[in-house]
């Protein structure tokens, strides 16, 4: 992975994208996705003894085994929020240990290429050589990336509006209480939705954000 010359802050929030290649798919069914999101969980922890390809070969008595030893391990990142799309991912990451983000992605990128280009028998980089990273400077801004993340699928008209909700392949469901992913840390989001509900937050803007997609073309300088 190339070297960034900003780099990443400790304890700051990052809006994180990457993509495929030219913009190619990066997944190509459901167990594609599911692959990820268990990279995803495993990797976000510090100073892993194996890879996961060795550990998927494990049996479930030492698979459950090293879950536990590892859930004891400091974290490189917070996973806030995400969101997986044919050819391209976002994430809502804060960085807790020097290069968590960096060490994160690069993990979690190359074993999913390498899993990925095994079952494709394809050679070569899966994802774009760098990927970006935009700081969040204010908690008004937190709320509506993380929201922007969470309503991609309709925005990119990849799923009709009334689908959202069961979109399987983000972390909606976890802040709507329909699912829970053991490592999403939402917390942040959802203290601010207290007495408000945080699914009229993104449902609101449904209609408004697939119109900026349609334009932003338009807007770029």
């Amino acid at each position: 992975m190339p070297y960034r010359k900003t780099p990443l802050a400790n304890n700051e929030i990052y809006h994180v994208i990457n993509r495929g290649v030219a913009r190619n798919p990066i997944f190509i069914d459901k167990r594609d996705y599911q692959r990820f999101i268990n990279l995803v969980n495993f990797y976000r922890f510090e100073n892993l003894p194996m890879r996961y390809s060795h550990f998927n070969r494990l049996n479930e008595q030492e698979k459950i085994a090293f879950l536990n030893k590892i859930n004891q391990n400091k974290n490189l990142v917070n996973i806030i929020s995400f969101c997986l799309m044919p050819n391209h991912i976002h994430f809502l990451l804060q960085q807790l240990s020097d290069k968590g983000i960096s060490v994160f992605m690069k993990n979690l990128q190359n074993s999913y290429a390498r899993y990925f280009n095994i079952k494709l028998n394809r050679t070569g980089p899966l994802f774009e050589s760098m990927f970006k990273a935009v700081r969040i400077e204010s908690e008004e801004q937190l709320l509506h990336v993380n929201r922007y993340i969470h309503l991609n699928p309709v925005s990119s008209y990849l799923i009709e509006k009334e689908n959202l909700a069961g979109y399987p392949w983000s972390s909606l469901s976890n802040f709507l209480g329909q699912k829970f992913l053991p490592f999403i840390k939402g917390d942040i989001i959802l203290n601010h939705f207290k007495n408000l509900s945080y699914q009229n937050f993104v449902f609101d803007q449904l209609d408004y954000q697939r119109k900026l997609q349609d334009i932003k073309h338009l807007v770029l300088e």
